[in-house]
């Protein structure tokens, strides 16, 4: 498969790996939009939100677990995840970007 995100679950690819569990793997970004910018991922290739069954909650706890080791979990951060090319998402894989280390304004983009 040539998915990056794929490549980087099956550790084709080095990443600044985070946070990785049995479903879930987490790693620093490549282009950090904040000081702390980690991209969580299924491990297994989900395309879309309907493939997200039996998968949320492991990545929910692990942008939980991931704030915690980045220290971003008090005073807060933000989880955002794109769908689609209108809202900037580059790799079709589905993931979500957790920010943090800095006060973010609102509204985004």
């Amino acid at each position: 498969m040539s998915c990056i995100f794929c490549k980087i679950a099956n550790k084709e690819i080095k990443s600044g790996i985070v946070h990785e569990n049995g479903t879930v793997i987490a790693f620093d970004d490549i282009a950090p939009q904040a000081p702390v910018h980690v991209v969580i991922i299924p491990k297994s290739h989900i395309l879309d939100v309907p493939g997200l069954n039996g998968v949320l909650e492991d990545i929910f706890s692990a942008v939980d677990q991931v704030a915690e080791i980045k220290g971003v979990k008090d005073p807060g951060f933000r989880v955002v995840m794109n769908k689609g090319k209108d809202s900037g998402q580059a790799v079709d894989h589905l993931h979500f970007h957790l920010l943090g280390g800095r006060p973010l304004k609102w509204p985004p983009g």
